[in-house]
């Protein structure tokens, strides 16, 4: 089929996340190998955001490609319910736990991040539940979380679009005030982890200590813009959250296996949480897993009497454990983990060299290979730029040059392949320039 007759049958069959029906443009991707992709009618794109965050490796590996065949005329699938295991499972889970922070000792398989925090939600509960706690059923999150789109996950999550038209949302969640530290009025002129911290002690004076069971966050939040939080926060929350019996659970889906030059971000935090949920970057993509690090205390109660009684059909699918394992070899073997630091420092340079003297420009901000440029309209009250939906800047960047980004709360985000090359990360900067500069305050882009 052409492009012309795949976008009928796209248009006519296929109900796209976010996407509206009055908007019928279809970019079609039918090939990938590296940072580049082709689309069905031939052009060539630039990927800057790794797909949805995961593509660590790159587009068209061959090796995993092999990995998934020979794993399939191997053993393709069977339960890992009951006593029912699979040797790639078990290896896929020696391996990670080895990568973990130390305590983090049991693997728990889910097919992706939004099953993941599903998952952590209720380990949460029934860790409290089997110690006799049943009463801890609180889930603190924060405003600009995103946690994926299940029914405690997508509650936990802090935006009002994920919740308009599915109430009621899932009871006993509280939304504490982000770390923005760009967005001083957040903080009244305080010291951003100073607030954060008080309103955090006094979040769980309100609702009472013997009632809330966890903390779930981003390390850094991803769809909130790349918000990375002071360096000094997260070590001070898990302080306060240990000091009331409070489990801290990590949503690494999008800051696991290199993203941020480490495996895990609560390495570059220096703060060991009691489950660290993951996907995405755990295969780049080549298959659907996730895969939760459950902490040592927290295993041990749910193992006990009958065991943990939630499970998935795909839990420790044969398959995927073979392509993860092969995709964590070529992170090992090519240095991804040094490479995003460097790329990472490389395309922050660039980016606030070419872009920091725009007006519309407020900040850059960077961990790694996860970045965001946050427009604004005004850069001394930091109005937020606003957005035409006719004319956003991350589809006229992808039109006019063919490099791909994302829009996140009035940030343009970069979450690239760990693969990206110096020339690559200076394209991508120049595509970002050759619009960006020629956006006015008013969101509006000159021709």
């Amino acid at each position: 089929m052409d492009h012309t007759a795949l976008a009928e049958a796209d248009r006519a069959r296929i109900i796209h996340p976010y996407l509206p029906g009055s908007v019928t443009e279809r970019v079609i991707m039918t090939e990938g190998s590296g940072c580049r992709l082709t689309d069905a009618e031939g052009r060539s794109y630039l990927d800057a955001t790794g797909g949805l965050w995961l593509a660590q490796i790159g587009h068209g590996r061959a090796e995993v490609a092999r990995a998934a065949q020979e794993q399939m005329a191997r053993l393709e699938y069977f339960t890992s319910f009951w006593e029912f295991s699979n040797d790639r499972a078990i290896e896929l889970a020696s391996r990670l736990t080895s990568l973990a922070p130390d305590g983090l000792g049991h693997v728990y398989f889910t097919s992706g991040g939004s099953e993941g925090n599903e998952a952590a939600i209720k380990m949460a509960r029934y860790y409290h539940h089997r110690r006799g706690e049943g009463s801890r059923t609180w889930i603190l999150a924060r405003d600009k979380a995103y946690h994926g789109i299940g029914y405690g996950g997508g509650s936990a999550t802090g935006f009002p679009l994920y919740h308009e038209g599915f109430a009621p949302m899932m009871p006993h969640v509280s939304h504490l005030t982000p770390p923005w530290p760009y967005r001083t009025e957040l903080y009244g002129g305080e010291d951003p982890t100073e607030f954060l911290i008080r309103e955090l002690e006094e979040r769980i004076a309100e609702i009472g200590p013997s009632r809330i069971a966890a903390m779930i966050g981003e390390p850094i939040m991803g769809v909130g813009g790349m918000l990375v939080p002071p360096a000094d926060y997260w070590p001070r929350v898990r302080e306060v959250l240990d000091r009331h019996g409070i489990l801290l659970i990590f949503d690494e889906v999008v800051t696991a296996y290199g993203r941020v030059g480490e495996w895990f971000a609560a390495q570059h935090f220096g703060v060991t949480p009691d489950i660290i949920v993951t996907a995405k970057g755990i295969t780049s993509g080549y298959t659907p897993l996730g895969a939760l690090l459950v902490g040592d205390r927290v295993a041990e109660q749910l193992l006990r009497e009958h065991g943990f009684p939630m499970g998935y059909t795909y839990n420790g699918h044969p398959v995927a454990a073979a392509v993860a394992l092969a995709n964590l070899d070529i992170i090992e073997r090519e240095g991804l983990l040094a490479r995003a630091l460097h790329i990472g420092d490389y395309l922050h340079r660039e980016l606030r060299s070419q872009l920091g003297g725009l007006e519309i420009v407020g900040e850059v901000r960077s961990v790694g290979m996860m970045l965001a440029v946050e427009l604004v309209a005004d850069r001394d009250t930091r109005a937020p730029l606003p957005m035409l939906p006719e004319r956003m800047p991350h589809d006229v960047i992808r039109r006019e040059t063919g490099v791909i980004v994302r829009d996140s709360a009035h940030s343009i985000v970069l979450s690239p392949p760990l693969v990206m090359t110096e020339a690559e990360a200076k394209e991508t900067v120049g595509a970002l320039r050759s619009v960006l500069a020629r956006t006015r305050p008013t969101g509006e882009i000159s021709d």
